[in-house]
């Protein structure tokens, strides 16, 4: 009897077994297998998803046949529950664990939003409220209610974000980035103001930002910001007005639409250089690094005035009569009412 009992019991003990051994080898293969698609899609994991809701989740989307798989998964490796919200891709040959293992690991979607050297606050504004992948908490605020979310006793937005390329998950708020963008130019401006050369006609770092906002603005081809920065410094260190048309057509806004006149450049505005001296009170657009630095750091030289070749590069002259002559020679032919940038 106690023969047949211990069999018995064996026999049992080894059906377990076998069972349990069956039991493992079917998930280690649910875990390895593909995931049924064909093409790239997207999973979308919420903020306070349990990993119970988000195995029964991935069975309603058709990715697992069953969300026990994933329960049994859990107490075997009771680590992979801490899943991460966010926006994952998902790609054909995916094994049900490389799935896991990214969400796991937090490894979402990155995406890229630029904010374009010369792009004045408003352009900037309206691009990030028409891009639908960020929570859009800008409209809400003003001038002056972003300027405090920024932390920053400057006084205007205009030219306070780094034209740079920003990575940002979906669901980033439009505040969070532009928060980003300006800590990344009070950065940026404050290590080229301590290296910047002596002797230039600034008081303040925000008016090297001034400045390099109209070398943004005036440059066409890269190399020339140096050029153009040295242009600006020694008209100011002279005493001569700037008269750059860029300026011109900030303060115009909405008035502007392609074309400035003789009416235009004499027309008073804050920004105007043909009758304001000095700079202007505020950046005229965003600057990225090469324009901080070039006002920073102008080239030497003798040229006072400058005038575009049509090509984006521009001809350098030291007098106005050298100027005057390039003028005719590059400009006047091709438009009749030309205000070279800048003149006497």
């Amino acid at each position: 009897m106690i023969k047949k009992l211990l069999l018995l019991l064996t026999l049992l003990i080894v059906l377990v077994a076998a069972l349990g051994w069956g039991g493992y080898q079917m998930h280690q293969e649910k875990m390895s297998a593909q995931l049924p698609i064909e093409q790239p899609r997207q999973l979308h994991v919420d903020a306070g998803t349990w990993f119970r809701k988000f195995a029964q989740q991935l069975s309603d989307e058709g990715l697992i046949d069953s969300p026990l798989w994933l329960r049994l998964e859990a107490r075997l490796n009771p680590s992979v529950t801490a899943i991460k919200a966010g926006e994952y891709q998902i790609e054909p040959g995916m094994s049900v664990r490389d799935l896991l293992d990214r969400v796991v690991a937090g490894e979402t979607i990155s995406y890229s939003f630029t904010l374009v050297e010369g792009m004045t606050f408003k352009q900037l504004r309206q691009r990030l409220l028409a891009d639908d992948r960020l929570e859009h908490t800008l409209d809400a605020l003003d001038e002056k209610a972003l300027l405090k979310e920024l932390n920053s006793d400057l006084p205007a937005l205009e030219g306070l974000f780094l034209a740079e390329t920003y990575q940002f998950e979906r669901g980033t708020s439009d505040v969070d980035l532009l928060q980003r963008a300006y800590a990344d130019l009070q950065e940026v401006l404050a290590e080229a103001w301590e290296s910047r050369k002596p002797e230039l006609p600034y008081d303040t770092a925000y008016e090297a930002l001034i400045m390099a906002s109209i070398i943004e603005k005036e440059t066409g081809v890269p190399r020339e910001r140096p050029q153009i920065a040295g242009v600006f410094v020694r008209r100011l260190e002279r005493g001569m007005r700037l008269q750059t048309d860029p300026t011109v057509i900030y303060g115009m806004g909405d008035r502007y639409q392609g074309n400035i006149t003789r009416a235009d450049l004499r027309r008073p505005t804050p920004w105007n250089t043909y009758v304001i001296n000095g700079l202007p009170p505020t950046p005229i657009a965003l600057v990225g690094r090469e324009a901080i630095e070039a006002a920073m750091n102008p080239a030497p030289g003798k040229a006072l005035y400058f005038v575009a070749k049509g090509d984006g590069t521009h001809q350098f002259s030291n007098t106005l009569r050298e100027h005057n002559n390039a003028v005719r020679r590059y400009q006047l032919s091709r438009r009749s009412d030309y205000r070279s940038s800048p003149e006497e």
